[in-house]
């Protein structure tokens, strides 16, 4: 259920309260989502965030500096754990990702946030994971898990931001192959088992199928010296995500390459700025949980 109108100055400066919550669990195992709240009266936007590592590798701490720079503005992030390639194969990852959303959805009252302006935001095969739940909220493979008490809330976000994402895992695939880059192969091939797979998990053929999915607002970070995606990939599929229907806006960071580890700490704190500016005209109407 939504606070009421959303708090949000980009310029905002709040000290954070940084916690581990478990949000999901399945026996004797479970996922943590690492919270970042503002600590003020809100109510704040919240923001899910989906960490990269080739959809097998990494977990929800692998970006501080990132999560920690939105939160100090007034953006409650929950960076969570969630299961990846290997045991746990396609679409593993999109369950968790989407009840992850309702959850911080049941939840955002809790942390002084407001339900209606939940958004998401991924780096790298977080970038594809993000996305791709973003434009399939209600595929039942991804709601798969219950959550009883959120049975009237699903996993559409209000906006999604895609860092660096892998948006067309077999056209990368394919690059790795012509290249002979052989650790992208293994971490597809663990992750979605076929090209088939990769085909109908990627956002960019979804697009080019023309699927009936959902197109919220989308922001796409771009670095000209990334390497680790396909030429001309983010161009296609902003091109496409506007011409059926969407808002897709792409920033490009010159000379910055793939992963956020390689970029200038100036560089960084401009592409924050980027998002928080993004975040700040997406909340504004937000009314009402979805």
């Amino acid at each position: 259920m939504a606070n009421g109108a959303v708090s949000y100055d980009p310029a905002g400066r709040y000290a954070v309260k940084v916690e581990d919550i478990p949000y999901r669990r399945d026996g004797d195992r479970s996922w943590l989502a690492l919270t970042y709240q503002p600590q003020g009266a809100g109510p704040f936007p919240a923001l899910l965030e989906v960490h990269g590592g080739a959809w097998n590798n990494g977990d929800r701490t692998g970006a501080p500096a990132l999560a920690e720079g939105l939160a100090a503005s007034g953006v409650v992030v929950a960076s969570i754990d969630f299961r990846m390639g290997g045991e746990d194969p396609y679409p593993s990852s999109l369950a968790d990702i989407n009840y992850a959303t309702r959850w911080l959805k049941r939840h955002a009252a809790d942390f002084h946030a407001d339900a209606a302006s939940v958004g998401g935001l991924g780096i790298s095969s977080g970038g594809h994971l993000i996305m791709l739940s973003a434009m399939r909220p209600r595929d039942p493979r991804y709601a798969a898990l219950p959550l009883p008490e959120a049975a009237g809330l699903d996993a559409t976000l209000a906006y999604v931001v895609s860092l660096w994402g892998v948006l067309d895992p077999l056209g990368r695939y394919r690059m790795a192959q012509a290249r002979g880059l052989g650790h992208y192969i293994k971490y597809h091939d663990a992750y979605f088992g076929t090209e088939e797979a990769q085909a109908e998990a990627s956002p960019l053929m979804i697009l080019q199928r023309g699927e009936r999915v959902e197109l919220p607002p989308a922001l796409l970070i771009q670095g000209t010296a990334d390497e680790g995606v396909p030429p001309g990939m983010i161009e296609e599929v902003a091109a496409r995500y506007q011409a059926a229907g969407g808002q897709a806006e792409l920033a490009w960071f010159e000379g910055m390459p793939h992963g956020i580890a390689g970029w200038p700490d100036a560089e960084v704190a401009r592409m924050i700025a980027r998002i928080k500016g993004f975040i700040a005209q997406q909340v504004a109407p937000a009314v009402g949980a979805r």
